[in-house]
């Protein structure tokens, strides 16, 4: 019999963030087989953004479960969101995933964008 070893992911979801991915995925009809991609990507206003989607697992992917959402991310991306909770945000000013990033240097107005 093999063991799998989970590993713990480098980032954490808030229970409001979790729950409106799930729901996100039911409605969407995302596949099974994808999963939720978190990284970053050179772009934005501070020199990188962040990248939330739906997607297959590649090679070159860590996958982490967190409470029934597979999490994928590049190991490369790692280094810049450790220790980033992702938070959702559902009021009269602003409604979306929000970033709380302790390795971003600065960040810009957007929230989406940050230098590292």
């Amino acid at each position: 019999m093999e063991s799998t070893t989970v590993k713990k992911a480098p980032i954490s979801l808030t229970e409001r963030a979790l729950h409106e991915v799930k729901v996100i995925m039911q409605d969407k009809n995302v596949p099974e087989e994808y999963g939720l991609r978190i990284g970053v990507q050179g772009g934005g206003c501070s020199g990188m953004s962040y990248l939330l989607g739906f997607d297959k697992a590649k090679d070159a992917d860590e996958i982490y479960e967190l409470d029934g959402v597979q999490l994928i991310m590049d190991k490369k991306h790692a280094m810049y969101v450790l220790g980033m909770e992702v938070d959702f945000q559902d009021g009269l000013n602003a409604r979306g995933f929000v970033f709380n990033n302790p390795q971003a240097k600065s960040t810009c107005g957007c929230g989406s964008s940050f230098s590292a």
